[in-house]
């Protein structure tokens, strides 16, 4: 049945396809892609959301601490198990390979990661392992995207835009926050784009946060009321808090890139060691629960300055009962937090650093806050600065300053923070880069060799279309006329080689200039003699849809200069030329390298 639904839907789509132009077409796709995308996003929150809502509950009954605990050992053991039988593939994770498919694979993703880590992600985050929920949702959305491109043969060009927008949707939907997502697919998925590109990205994006503001209720997103509003007596103290953010971020993308690379290492069968990390991280959770899942409701109980909710469930509540001990939970969460993200993906849960990032900020803003107080300073804004510090934190650690600011605009419902917002995101982007001249999924490719010289080179090549280097200035000759106006015209044109058509336009030879030198000194010759009769074969031939790289071998195998474009009927389009298309080539590796420069 769902074959024969989706057999339907694609010959529609075929159709629609058929009937519109190569813009038009886009603009629905990304509408299309935006839409599956969001949905799979809602469709993960909602899971999360209701199976931690039935796991925790043991809480609210007052139950066992210890069967509340054990859950993120079950998640990440239940993650492996069902990566290792029912996949049977490697768990691939972060937006590192989204970047890698682009740089290495023409943009392919594979369908698997169209619906894995929607499954796997929701176990993991869903019983309780430290992590987020966003990296899946937005590799989940580009994997979408690459595969609607691939399944009706759209472009490179194109299917790269189609990745962004699903990648676009699923931000949108997970926040209900559309500009944050078209931000966040420019800053942190696309390498190279151009104004345009924003059309097909913010159709995505606003489809998504659409569905979301129908689909997901309240307490599932994320969003704030502003208590305080922005005094600009406070902006000195801003300016220490987006100093910490920028430390905090590089510590933070450290600490998590080291555990999570020891835990990998270990050796330890697959579910030894999914064991083995769901046991260190219940044991983490027992002293400091915030780190329990996403931690979005801890985030919002300090956004509410309500820091002695997090204390609760914590058996250590008695120890944490004075002011300066409250401070140092606050403290021992943001920093444990990184540790804690690391076992979780290092032992083969499955997540992504979005949501710890934005963890981690709430809480260092509103340890600064909480810190100010202690030492006397009076009308301390500890919501603004928990808000704040996310968009530091976020801004620090994926290098995305702009998709943090607007994230933390978006989800507050206004701009009134939007001063600070820029302030702490844009200090701690500039602390953070000098430290880390990349963000932690580039890093990782970097250290890859991934964009190393050879890299640019085929994305330049990819990102080229042999329809736009066609050059239609040749005047054609019909293969009946006249040897003698086939003279005539060369004489009269600067061209030295001219395509031979039939009257239906198919290519039939060439005719050059040096070919035609004897019969131009024997006018003689020229009688009764027509173009057919002194046409050559071209060297070779280039199709108006063939790969750039193909046409370069081509150039390269007939040591020519031009060649002639003809579509599979053989219908003549054009000449290309070698200076063009190398040209044209030359500009593409200027162009992506200072992309690169600028990552």
């Amino acid at each position: 049945m769902a074959k024969k639904i989706t057999l339907k839907y694609e010959r529609v789509i075929e159709y629609i396809h058929s009937r519109l132009n190569p813009l038009q077409f886009l603009l629905l796709s990304s509408f299309l892609v935006g839409l599956t995308a969001a949905t799979a996003a809602i469709l993960l929150k909602r899971i999360v959301f209701h199976l931690h809502d039935l796991i925790t509950y043991n809480y609210k009954l007052q139950y066992s601490y210890i069967i509340y605990l054990l859950f993120p050992l079950i998640g990440i053991f239940l993650t492996v198990l069902i990566v290792k039988k029912v996949f049977r593939t490697k768990l691939e994770k972060g937006n590192s390979l989204i970047i890698y498919a682009i740089h290495k694979k023409s943009a392919m993703i594979d369908k698997v990661h169209m619906y894995m880590h929607v499954i796997t992600s929701a176990i993991t985050v869903g019983f309780g392992g430290s992590t987020g929920l966003e990296s899946p949702i937005v590799l989940t959305g580009s994997a979408i995207g690459s595969n609607y491109a691939r399944t009706y043969q759209i472009s490179y060009k194109d299917r790269l835009l189609l990745i962004a927008s699903g990648a676009a949707a699923g931000i949108g939907a997970a926040f209900n926050a559309p500009i944050s997502g078209v931000l966040f697919a420019f800053e942190v998925i696309l390498v190279n784009a151009s104004v345009s590109a924003f059309i097909p990205i913010i159709i995505a994006s606003a489809t998504g946060a659409i569905l979301s503001k129908i689909f997901l209720k309240e307490g599932i997103l994320l969003n704030f009321k502003l208590k305080e509003p922005f005094n600009y007596y406070n902006i000195p103290f801003y300016i220490v808090l987006a100093l910490l953010c920028g430390f905090v971020s590089v510590v933070y993308a450290r600490i998590f890139t080291s555990t999570e690379s020891y835990f990998k290492k270990l050796k330890m069968n697959a579910y030894g060691k999914a064991l083995f990390g769901g046991i260190l991280i219940a044991l983490l959770c027992l002293c400091l629960p915030p780190l329990f899942g996403e931690g979005y409701a801890s985030i919002k109980n300090l956004a509410e300055l309500h820091p002695e909710k997090l204390l609760e469930k914590s058996i250590f509540r008695e120890f944490f009962s004075s002011p300066w001990m409250i401070l140092l939970f606050l403290v021992l969460v943001f920093v444990v937090k990184a540790i804690a993200v690391g076992i979780t993906l290092g032992t083969g849960g499955n997540g992504g650093n979005f949501a710890p990032s934005l963890l981690v900020g709430a809480f260092l803003g509103f340890s600064f806050s909480y810190a100010l107080m202690l030492f006397g300073f009076k009308d301390i804004p500890s919501n603004n600065f928990c808000l704040v510090a996310m968009a530091g934190i976020l801004s620090g650690v994926f290098h995305a300053p702009l998709a943090a600011i607007f994230l933390i605009a978006e989800i507050t419902g206004g701009y009134e923070l939007f001063l600070p917002l820029m302030i702490v995101s844009a200090l701690s982007y500039m602390i953070s880069r000098y430290f880390d001249n990349y963000s932690m999924d580039t890093k990782k490719l970097f250290l890859q060799g991934v964009f190393k010289k050879e890299s640019i080179d085929d994305l330049a090549i990819k990102s080229m279309h042999t329809a736009d280097l066609i050059e239609t200035d040749h005047a054609t000759i019909d293969e009946g006329m006249p040897l003698t106006d086939v003279v005539n015209m060369i004489m009269r044109s600067d061209k030295n080689i001219f395509p031979v058509i039939t009257k239906e336009n198919k290519f039939t030879g060439i005719v050059k200039t040096d070919d035609l030198k004897k019969y131009m000194l024997d006018p003689e010759s020229q009688a009764d003699l027509v173009a057919a009769d002194v046409q050559s074969a071209a060297s070779a031939m280039v199709l108006d849809r063939e790969p750039v790289s193909n046409v370069m071998k081509k150039f390269e195998e007939a040591e020519a200069w031009i060649l002639p474009v003809v579509d599979e009927a053989l219908q003549y389009k054009g000449f290309i030329t070698r200076t063009k298309l190398y040209e044209n080539y030359r500009n593409q590796i200027l162009q992506i390298r200072n992309e690169v420069k600028r990552v």
